[in-house]
């Protein structure tokens, strides 16, 4: 999950970070979006209550993590909600965090991006948007199960077209304080946060966070949320005690991955034995690389916790990036069992599998590769390793529709079209595998005409 590019030095490259390729407007900025399964999950178990409350079908609502380490959090494009690494890091919660995720699904329930589609009329904006959602589409493909990351990039227009009313910013909290009280929530972590907020209105508008600058901050707000909280029957409520602990994990892992590892160091040090920062210095250690310290730090937290899933998956990460495929294979493998439901984790699996080039192991990735694809289609790397596996089983109209998948996913329009009709020329006319590849086809040239 950090900035370098590294591959694997034999068999399968393994790409943690790549940059998109996508024309930026002059005036542009870096923005990267990561993909991790712990994180995403993590955030998923704080929000779910929220969408149900809301009105929202959980699965519509589109949840990215941004690395940027300013405090920000917007909504785009219908139900996708952006949380920058820097906002989850600087709470100082998991309830803080849970107010700001009920804010946002009130711009959401409340229709307030129709405003936003309204100001995406003109070219440039509509190009803006492309591109932070066509960067949130490909970043699925763009590393390995464990942390990536892919840039794109974004003008500093962004912050105005995603921006939002004073009006807009006060019933999106009304509607955020209802959803936390239907979900038996406590406001007391939005008012939390919008304390931290508040502290940066004194700055210059060059300084202050973009959550301040397009979610304008009224003491009425302030006033409103603390008012809220005076009636609140659950104004008191604690959180799971497990929200806490998965939080701190949370932070020190994206600490430890954005992090340059001497600075991870010095923040967990060796004297601090709490599970969070031995998480951390585990992975600091594995990115020197070290792995005489990594290995037997990450051992110690899977003899600690055997059951979670997220230390198998990172112990796969740090052999298979080492060169130790079938000890990474291992590892995954028992990731999997503990949490089959996790795409991002069976490629992780699969990826090490078809590192040997073995028959019998490629028929098991094969089978991993089709349940994240079912499950999570725009994962390009797992479409590209599944044209692997196909063409090693010498499928290669199944392998060219792969590839078809993985282009159009990453929005490589010419490379889709190409793809597909090489599919449909290796694939039995009418079969599904070829109607798909039609589909494809089509999809691309339309794809193309709107482009232009």
């Amino acid at each position: 999950m950090w900035s370098i590019l590294r591959r694997r030095r034999s068999g399968l490259a393994l790409l943690v970070a790549a940059v998109l390729a996508i024309p930026l407007p002059a005036a542009a900025q870096r923005i990267s979006l990561i993909r991790d399964a712990e994180t995403e999950n993590t955030i998923r178990e704080y929000a779910t209550p929220i969408f149900q409350a809301a009105g929202l079908a959980g699965d519509d609502v589109r949840i990215f993590l941004v690395r940027d380490g300013q405090l920000n959090a917007f909504v785009a494009g219908g139900q996708n909600m952006f949380l920058n690494t820097g906002l989850i890091m600087r709470a100082e919660s998991a309830s803080q965090l849970i107010g700001v995720i009920a804010h946002e699904a009130g711009h959401i329930a409340g229709g307030h991006l129709a405003r936003t589609q309204d100001e995406l009329k003109g070219a440039t904006a509509i190009q803006i948007l492309s591109m932070v959602l066509g960067a949130a589409a490909a970043v699925a493909g763009k590393g390995d199960a464990g942390m990536a990351i892919v840039g794109t990039g974004s003008s500093v227009a962004m912050s105005n077209v995603l921006s939002f009313s004073r009006a807009q910013e006060s019933a999106a909290d009304q509607a955020g304080l209802t959803f936390l009280e239907r979900s038996g929530y406590s406001a007391r972590g939005m008012l939390e946060f919008l304390e931290i907020l508040s502290g940066q209105e004194v700055l210059s508008q060059a300084r202050q966070s973009p959550y301040v600058r397009t979610h304008p901050l009224t003491r009425e707000r302030v006033d409103t949320v603390r008012a809220s909280l005076s009636t609140s029957r659950y104004a008191d409520a604690k959180l799971p005690a497990e929200y806490d602990r998965m939080h701190r994990r949370v932070r020190a892992k994206l600490f430890a991955f954005i992090e340059q590892p001497a600075r991870t160091l010095q923040t967990y040090r060796e004297a601090d034995t709490s599970e969070a920062a031995r998480y951390a210095r585990a992975i600091a250690y594995y990115r020197i690389p070290d792995m005489a310290k990594a290995v037997p730090l990450i051992d110690g937290l899977i003899a600690d916790f055997p059951g979670d899933p997220y230390y198998w998956e990172t112990k796969g990460q740090m052999l298979f990036e080492n060169g130790r495929v079938a000890d990474a294979a291992k590892a995954y493998a028992e990731a999997v069992r503990l949490l089959p439901t996790s795409p991002l984790i069976r490629v992780g699996y699969a990826q090490a599998q078809l590192e040997p080039d073995r028959p019998e192991l490629t028929r098991d990735a094969l089978a991993h590769l089709n349940a994240a694809v079912h499950a999570d289609r725009e994962n390009g790397l797992a479409w590209r390793l599944l044209a692997v596996a196909h063409g090693r089983g010498g499928r290669v109209g199944e392998a060219a529709l792969a590839l078809a998948e993985q282009a159009m996913v990453e929005n490589r329009l010419p490379d889709a079209t190409q793809q597909a009709v090489r599919a449909q020329r290796l694939l039995p006319e009418g079969s599904p595998a070829w109607l798909r590849a039609q589909d494809i086809k089509i999809q691309a040239e339309a794809r193309k005409r709107r482009k232009n």
